[in-house]
């Protein structure tokens, strides 16, 4: 039976979720297998990366053949690495200790890059809403401004009215005052000349 690590897709529609399984080579890709090694989720950035360590590298010393896709996952953790190193410890090039340190050494190495991959993309979305904000902000000061003319144009307009109906008032008083105030002038006219 060949064996082949693969991954089994699950998650909707447009947000794939894949199981990392070992599986006959016959079996369908969602379908049956035998053991199932992590998961993967690309969903994430960067992306989200469970595996069973020893397992993938018990299946990988067994003989199962990965994929494309699971290979460089297998990669990206370092089991190739790690069998790789083995196969050296086997053939005597150099002892399990020093196979034990490049190891480390390059898990340290890996975990540093991804640390900061991770903080450049928390920077780089902090720097993207700062951006948005000030973005945002410069336009809710144009539209502050615009309502703030259109209130002074009201205001203006409403003075002018008041105004003129102030003037139309008074207008209207002198108007008024103006014949009674005939009157009396012609009444003190006719008083005059009676006195006379």
């Amino acid at each position: 039976m060949a064996t082949r690590i693969r991954l089994a897709r699950h998650g909707r529609k447009g947000r794939p979720f894949y199981h990392v399984v070992v599986a006959d080579s016959r079996a369908p890709r969602d379908g049956k297998f035998i053991e199932k090694i992590g998961t993967y989720d690309p969903n994430t950035n960067p992306a989200t990366i469970t595996l069973k360590f020893d397992r993938a590298l018990h299946w990988l010393m067994v003989g199962a053949q990965p994929t494309e896709t699971a290979q460089r996952i297998l990669s990206y953790k370092g089991v190739l690495l790690k069998k790789h190193l083995l196969g050296g410890v086997k053939k005597g090039a150099f002892d399990e200790a020093t196979a034990e340190a490049k190891f480390e050494a390059w898990m340290k190495e890996k975990e540093a890059k991804v640390q900061a991959k991770i903080q450049k993309l928390a920077q780089e979305g902090d720097a993207a809403a700062k951006v948005r904000l000030e973005a945002e902000s410069k336009v809710r000061a144009a539209k502050e401004e615009v309502i703030a003319k259109k209130r002074a144009e009201l205001a203006a307009a409403e003075a002018a009215k008041k105004a003129e109906e102030a003037a139309a008032a008074a207008e209207a008083a002198a108007e008024a005052a103006a014949p009674a105030a005939e009157a009396e002038v012609a009444a003190e006219a006719a008083e005059a000349p009676a006195a006379e």
